[in-house]
């Protein structure tokens, strides 16, 4: 699967998945999204962001999960 907006760079963010080069993290946009943050809240807070750079951290973030196989504790 390929992602247009995610960018891997060793040189930015330490190499976590960034949004377009930017140093916004996919983990840092899925945490928001998960912490109840609205979308025009994080849209407003990274005004460089648009709503296509949401929806592709979501769908990178759930294509990375399919590709693991862990255990869930506690269930």
């Amino acid at each position: 699967m390929t992602f247009a907006r995610i960018t891997h760079d060793p040189r930015v963010m330490g190499g976590k998945p960034c949004s377009h080069g930017l140093r916004v993290t996919v983990g840092t946009v899925v945490g928001l999204l998960a912490s109840g943050a609205s979308r025009e809240r994080i849209l407003e807070a990274y005004p460089y962001l648009v709503v296509a750079d949401l929806d592709e951290a979501l769908a990178y973030a759930a294509w990375r999960l399919q590709e693991r196989e862990e255990e869930l504790v506690g269930r």
